[in-house]
């Protein structure tokens, strides 16, 4: 009776999967060059992408459906800052155009629970645009500069720890 919904969240587990594979790799690529804030951006994403996996999932099983934990998509290796931007940009602006459309679906087959699921992803991914396209519009304005920032702030933060190791007791 719901196979259509449950292909349709199984097609958002694996464009969720996706994202929280390139997501992962956009963070240990970002922390690795000094930038922690767009790091911990891409992780707080990533995690946020977990949960909507849950959310998938659990409708599936309510639904009487099995769930497929296959990624839709490969990690694109992107080590540029911009490029990162630019991409999760358009991943998430083509899950909100996707999840609305489904959304639909849905609701034109009498699934309004379903419906909502899709809904709510629609908003957090609404949100998630609005971070990164924030992220590149500060880039266009500050330039190289706001990523310099970052990388500093990252190594006065490291400066600032305190040492660690057998000096204790001396």
């Amino acid at each position: 009776m719901h196979e259509k919904s449950i292909e349709l969240l199984n097609r958002a587990v694996a464009d969720e999967l996706s994202a929280v594979h390139q997501y992962m790799y956009f963070h240990f690529h970002c922390e690795d060059q000094g930038y922690e804030l767009l790091s911990g951006l891409f992780f707080a994403t990533a995690i946020e992408e977990m949960r909507h996996i849950e959310r998938c999932a659990e409708r599936i099983l309510f639904l009487g459906g099995e769930v497929e934990m296959k990624a839709s998509h490969e990690v694109q290796k992107i080590h540029d800052v911009q490029e990162m931007l630019d991409l999760a940009r358009k991943m998430e602006m083509q899950s909100v155009r996707d999840y609305n459309q489904w959304a639909n679906e849905c609701s034109a087959n009498a699934d309004s629970g379903t419906r909502k699921v899709f809904e709510a992803l629609v908003d957090d991914e609404e949100r998630h645009y609005d971070q990164y396209d924030t992220e590149m519009d500060n880039i266009a304005k500050f330039g190289e500069r706001y990523l310099a920032l970052q990388s500093i702030e990252r190594s006065k933060n490291i400066a600032a720890r305190p040492a660690t190791g057998g000096a204790e007791g001396a």
